[in-house]
């Protein structure tokens, strides 16, 4: 959320934004109504003024003066319930704009409506060169019986996975093995429920506008998160941390959970594409430096590279669009890793800056070295998320009989050179 000075003030730079996001809001509507509310609020504030006026001077009156102005105090009593009844309804109108106005991004950004106009930063390791036929990680599941992919879907439909047998151990695994990583690089551990209230969902910014995405609990008024970032951002909500306290790093490890909503068609085979999944999030609050959460977004990245170096996975920086980064990103690299079987690169990791956007709708603030409260900058990174992980592992270290060499990282953890 941009604070509504900040839009007075950056007319064109909003509707720049607007445009380049390609998000469908009339932003000459929302100062009208910006307009409106302030000058409701002024009224309120004048006839709230005369009514003290009045109640001060109704001692004083003499007692043929009283009734009428009790009558004068009752009439204004009357005109600010009404004017307040108004003013609300434009609040909640001006609200509901402010939630779907989009975050300034950043100058270096492509811009463009889709994922088409995202453009490769730099790529890194050595795409696997095979002197057999190589099999995509659904054909090396079914042979090595590592997965029930068929069975799983007469419990619970498509886009479901069950995985056994060494597999199983192995997302385990690669999970521990990048918490280990992250707890090295000084990031807290946090297990996170995927149960979250609407509220949470508004304060990342999931919602308004993907609610389709969430499974929704309505006897509890719950949904499932598809990220742990939607319970990081708002267990400090409301709070205002001390300066010494910053930054807050945190390494959220959750099961996920998204519909997939308007995807059908894409990716529906084997482990890429399903709607329950384990994730690794890192999550960083700091101070609302530029500087600062640009050297945070180089870590976060750099810390997910770390973790496909040691998965000896190749891949590809990506720097994404303006109309493909999302509503609340300031800036954002998705990482994409090689998949043998599709012969391109698929998207493993985004990596993600929102300033202060995020911590407007949530709340969270500090208290700089002046003792002035002010709102803290946001970022977030897959630092790992399985199933959609092991497509590129299982596929890139594919061998001939159909056995899996293990990157050095996990041969200890998991007993042996291969799956």
């Amino acid at each position: 959320m941009l604070s509504l000075s900040f839009i007075r003030d950056n007319i064109e730079t909003v509707e720049k934004a607007i445009a380049d996001k390609n998000v469908g809001v009339d932003l000459k509507v929302l100062l009208s109504l910006d307009a409106e509310v302030r000058e409701l609020k002024s009224k309120v504030d004048e006839l709230r003024r005369q009514r003290n006026e009045i109640s001060d001077s109704f001692k004083s009156a003499e007692p043929s003066e009283r009734p009428a102005l009790g009558a004068r105090a009752k009439a204004i009593g009357a005109e600010i319930s009404g004017i307040e009844a108004e003013l609300g309804e434009k609040s909640e109108a001006l609200n509901a704009l402010m939630l779907r106005l989009p975050n300034i991004p950043w100058e270096g950004a492509p811009i463009g409506p889709d994922e088409s106009f995202n453009t490769i930063v730099r790529q890194e390791g050595q795409i696997p060169s095979f002197d057999f036929e190589p099999r995509d990680h659904v054909a090396l599941v079914e042979m090595n019986e590592w997965a029930d992919l068929a069975r799983i879907t007469q419990v619970s439909g498509s886009r479901t996975y069950c995985l056994k047998g060494r597999l199983a151990l192995l997302e385990q695994a690669i999970m521990f093995h990048a918490q280990q990583r992250l707890a090295g690089e000084g990031f807290t551990l946090m297990t996170v429920p995927a149960l979250a209230r609407q509220s949470a969902f508004v304060a990342t910014g999931h919602f308004p506008g993907h609610e389709e995405e969430a499974y929704r609990v309505p006897e509890d008024d719950l949904y499932l998160a598809g990220t742990g970032e939607i319970a990081l951002t708002s267990l400090h909500s409301g709070e205002i941390i001390e300066a010494e306290k910053l930054p807050i790093l945190y390494a959220g490890y959750s099961p996920c959970f998204r519909r997939e909503a308007g995807s059908a068609g894409r990716d529906v085979r084997g482990l890429l594409r399903v709607h329950q999944f384990l994730k690794v999030e890192q999550y960083v609050i700091c101070e609302d430096d530029e500087a600062v959460s640009a050297e945070w977004h180089s870590r976060l990245l750099a810390n997910a590279e770390m973790l496909l170096k040691d998965l000896e996975i190749p891949y590809q920086v990506v720097e994404t669009s303006t109309g493909d980064m999302g509503l609340g990103k300031f800036r954002m690299n998705d990482i994409e890793s090689w998949v043998p079987s599709l012969g391109k690169y698929r998207e493993t990791h985004s990596c993600s800056t929102l300033h202060d956007w995020q911590a407007r709708r949530a709340n969270l603030r500090w208290r700089d070295g002046e003792r002035k409260v002010r709102f803290v900058h946001t970022l977030n990174n897959t630092a790992l998320a399985s199933p959609r992980i092991l497509v590129p592992l299982l596929e890139n270290h594919q061998q001939a009989d159909g056995r899996v060499r293990l990157p050095k990282a996990l041969q200890g953890m998991m007993g042996g050179e291969y799956l």
